[in-house]
C-alpha cells in the first residue's frame, strides 16, 4: 500500500487512462503563452515495471492542484510522448510529454483551397476535420471575405497559425478535468481574472508573510525601443491608379521612438482593411515595447486571464495585466521509500504586460512559396468551350488540388498574360476549357496565381 501525506495527496494528484495509482504524481513542468501549444512535462511513479506505452500514448491526462477555498484547478492534455526511463527508490520511472489537441494538426498536411470565406470561417472548417479539436471563438471583430486562400503544402497548424497571425487573432486554453478548451479572442475585453484571483499582491522577498498568503514576490519591469511607425502599400489591378498606403504609428516619449517599417504588398485591396491590417501590426510591434517579467506563489494565475496588481513600490505598476505567458513547476514526493525535506512544492514564473495594450502574436509562421511556375488545365461549367470574365480571366484545376470538382468553382479567376495588352488596345486569346496552361505566382504567393503560357500535350 502506498502511503502519502493526504494534505499534499490532495494538492496534487494525476488522472491518467490507466486505473486509479497505476501512475503516481512526482513532478510536473509547465510552459504555457499566448498563442502558443502549451507543453507539459510529466515525471510519473509506478510499481509497474512493465506498463504498455500504447495504453498511455494519445489519450488524455489531467494533473489536478488545489487552490484556496477547497477548489482546484487543472492541467490538461494529451499524450503526445510516453516513456520509461529507470528508476527512483523502489518505483519504475515514467515521463509523458502532454500538449493541447492543436499540437495534433502539426501531424499531418494538405493542399487545398478556400474561397469567399473569412478567416473564423475558414479556422472553423479545418479544425472540423479533427475529431479532438474542442474550441470557443470569442470575437468581437469582424472579418472580410477572402477571395482566395490557400493551405499549400504546410500542416494544418501551420496554415490556420499563419491566418490568425495576419488578422491579429490570438488563443489560450482553459483547462477543465479531463479537457482542455481552445478559446480564440481579438480584443482585451475577452479577457478576465481566473477566479478569485483578480487582485494579487506584492510582497517583498524581506516582509514576514504567512504560509497560507499567496503574492508575487518578484517584479521585473523593462521597456525595448520598438519600431514607431507601420507602413504598407498594395495594388489592385482593377482600379491601378487607387491609393491604397495605409499607415499607423504611436507616440513615445522616449528619444529613437520614431522608426519606420515599411512592408509591400499588405495583402488587401479595400483601404479600410490596410488601416485595420496596419493598426495590427502596429499592436503586434507595441506588444513586445513594456513587459513585466514575475514570479508567484499564487496557485491560479493563468495564461489568458488578467489580474490587478497590489501594493507595488512603484505606485505606476499597480493597474491590471494580461498573464502572457508562465513556467510552472510541480513537484510531489512523499511516497514510502523517498525521503524528501519538502514533499510538496509549487512554483511560477511569468510574463505579463498591462492591459492598455492591446496584445497581438508575432507573426512567426511562414507563408510557404512557390518556387516556380506549374501547369494546370482550364476548367469551366460543363458543355462550355470557354469560361471567362470582363477582363479575359480564367479558372483552372491544379493538379495537387485533390477536392477540387474540375469545374467553375476549382478556383479563383486568374488574369492571363498577353504578348501585347494595354488599356483598351492589345491582343487576347482568352485559354479554352481543358487547355493546360502554365501559372506563375506573384513573389511566390500561393494566393496570387497568373497564366503566363500556355503549352501543348497529349
Amino acid at each position: 500500500m502506498v502511503r502519502r501525506e493526504d494534505s499534499m495527496a490532495r494538492l496534487m494528484q494525476i488522472t491518467t487512462p490507466l486505473a486509479e495509482d497505476v501512475l503516481l504524481f512526482q513532478r510536473l513542468h509547465v510552459y504555457e503563452e499566448l498563442s502558443r501549444p502549451f507543453e507539459h512535462q510529466l515525471t510519473l511513479l509506478s510499481a509497474q515495471k512493465d506498463i504498455n506505452l500504447d495504453d498511455v500514448l494519445g489519450k488524455p491526462v489531467s494533473v489536478q492542484l488545489g487552490i484556496p477555498k477547497g477548489k482546484f484547478r487543472y492541467f490538461s492534455g494529451y499524450v503526445s510522448r510516453f516513456a520509461q526511463s529507470g528508476m527512483v527508490g523502489r518505483y519504475y520511472r515514467y515521463t509523458a510529454t502532454s500538449r493541447p489537441w492543436l499540437w495534433f494538426l502539426s501531424r499531418t498536411a494538405d493542399c487545398r483551397i478556400f474561397q469567399e470565406m473569412t478567416v473564423p470561417d475558414i479556422i472553423k472548417q479545418v479544425f472540423a476535420d479533427h475529431p479532438t479539436a474542442d474550441f470557443e471563438l470569442k470575437l468581437s471583430a469582424s472579418y472580410h471575405k477572402w477571395n482566395y486562400c490557400v493551405q499549400y503544402r504546410e500542416t494544418d497548424f501551420n496554415f490556420v497559425s499563419r491566418l490568425m497571425e495576419q488578422e491579429g487573432i490570438y488563443y489560450y486554453f482553459r483547462h477543465d478535468k479531463g479537457r482542455h478548451t481552445m478559446v480564440l479572442v481579438d480584443s482585451t475585453s475577452a479577457h478576465s481574472p481566473y477566479g478569485d484571483y483578480g487582485t494579487i499582491p506584492y510582497i517583498v522577498p524581506e516582509r514576514v508573510r504567512r504560509t497560507d498568503q499567496e503574492y508575487i514576490d518578484s517584479w521585473e519591469i523593462s521597456r525595448e525601443i520598438q519600431p514607431g511607425v507601420y507602413a504598407q502599400d498594395d495594388f489592385d489591378f482593377e482600379r491601378p491608379s487607387a491609393v491604397l498606403l495605409t499607415k499607423k504609428n504611436v507616440s513615445r516619449k522616449h528619444n529613437e521612438a520614431d522608426y519606420e517599417i515599411y512592408d509591400f504588398p499588405g495583402e488587401y485591396l479595400q483601404k479600410a482593411d490596410g488601416d485595420h491590417y496596419a493598426a495590427v501590426r502596429m499592436d503586434e510591434l507595441s506588444t513586445q515595447f513594456e513587459i513585466a517579467n514575475a514570479a508567484t506563489n499564487a496557485r491560479g494565475l493563468c495564461v489568458g486571464a488578467t489580474f490587478t496588481l497590489s501594493d507595488q513600490t512603484r505606485d505606476d505598476q499597480n493597474r491590471e495585466y494580461l498573464v502572457l505567458g508562465a513556467n510552472y513547476d510541480l513537484e510531489f514526493s512523499a511516497y514510502e521509500g523517498l525521503s524528501d525535506p519538502n514533499p510538496g512544492t509549487y512554483q511560477c514564473s511569468f510574463r505579463a504586460m498591462t492591459t492598455q495594450q492591446q496584445f497581438r502574436p508575432a507573426r512567426t509562421t511562414p507563408k510557404p512559396l512557390v518556387t516556380g511556375p506549374q501547369t494546370a488545365v482550364v476548367v469551366g461549367p460543363a458543355g462550355d468551350e470557354i469560361y471567362t470574365d470582363k477582363y479575359g480571366r480564367v479558372k483552372v484545376q491544379f493538379p495537387w488540388d485533390r477536392y477540387g470538382k474540375k469545374n467553375e468553382n476549382s478556383s479563383c479567376w486568374m488574369r492571363v498574360s498577353h504578348p501585347w495588352a494595354g488599356k483598351n488596345w492589345g491582343m487576347i486569346a482568352i485559354p479554352r476549357i481543358g487547355q493546360e496552361v502554365i501559372v506563375d505566382f506573384l513573389e511566390g504567393d500561393p494566393d496570387e496565381p497568373i497564366i503566363t503560357g500556355r503549352v501543348y500535350n497529349a
